[in-house]
């Protein structure tokens, strides 16, 4: 995905310009966890969809330069891109074309998955999209065959309700770990309770974590359950946020580390790109 985030200043004028902030970087909750893995010290391998256009190339030029090896499989049309319209307290709405992904084919994917690899990531986009929903399925089954672990991050909670919480969980049980903010876990759960859709998710899922923005995140492992508050810092915009968390989790967590010190990472990543303007903070 290619990135636009703007960040509006004063009052939008309906009918003529508007003074704002843009930025146009490369995004995409998968890259952005990607890069954040990376920045754990893993290898990582990132498989996806482009189409024949700049965007591609800015993309792949930024995974690169982030240490990512980026596999694209190129097909006719365009990148996609989101735009994020970014409000005055940091948060954002974002306007979404998915472009060359709804092309993904299961072949490429699979093709990518003949190497030896220690770990499996879903991107919950993958899932939510009934063009690629068996494409991230049938990736996880095939990690699931060789004993490897894997996890899936929800991504969005309006595409959450549309599809139903259903489908989206009987596509991801093959999973090992389950990434969630708190609006996802509770859509997810059926419930109001955020501690009970942690118990919810946790008896279908080895290891659960719920991000809840400036209220830190939950962790479940089994029986045992963690806590971590938020770092505070002044929020210029939560674009990539929660996928930092994300990403840095999982890579702590690959290297060993229990989770209580992966959820302090976390939030540590999480607030480093708050400052910014866009995913790369």
């Amino acid at each position: 995905m290619l990135d636009v985030v703007v960040k509006p200043i004063g009052r939008v004028a309906p009918t003529s310009d508007t003074p704002a902030n843009i930025r146009v970087t490369r995004g995409g909750s998968g890259a952005n966890l990607a890069m954040a893995l990376s920045a754990t010290g893993h290898d990582v391998l990132y498989v996806g969809a482009g189409g024949n256009d700049a965007a591609r190339h800015v993309f792949v030029d930024a995974l690169r330069e982030g240490d990512v090896d980026a596999q694209l499989q190129s097909v006719d049309g365009s990148t996609g891109t989101v735009v994020a319209i970014i409000a005055s307290d940091g948060q954002r709405a974002m306007l979404s074309d998915r472009g060359a992904n709804v092309m993904l084919s299961d072949t490429f994917v699979t093709e990518q998955l003949k190497e030896t690899f220690d770990h499996l990531h879903v991107s919950g986009y993958l899932l939510l999209d009934v063009a690629t929903r068996s494409v991230g399925i049938k990736a996880l089954a095939i990690a699931r065959s060789r004993g490897v672990s894997t996890s899936v991050d929800v991504c969005s909670v309006a595409p959450l309700v549309e599809v139903t919480p259903d489908v989206f969980l009987n596509a991801t049980l093959s999973a090992s770990m389950l990434f969630a903010n708190d609006e996802e876990a509770l859509a997810l759960a059926s419930t109001t309770d955020l501690d009970a859709a942690l118990e919810s998710l946790a008896a279908l899922f080895d290891e659960v974590v719920i991000t809840r923005g400036e209220r830190g995140a939950l962790a479940a492992l089994g029986a045992e359950r963690f806590t971590e508050l938020a770092v505070r810092v002044d929020v210029l915009d939560t674009t990539g946020a929660g996928d930092a968390a994300t990403g840095t989790y999982l890579g702590a967590r690959l290297h060993g580390d229990d989770p209580s010190m992966a959820l302090r990472q976390a939030m540590a990543a999480s607030a480093g790109v708050l400052g910014g303007l866009g995913a790369l903070g």
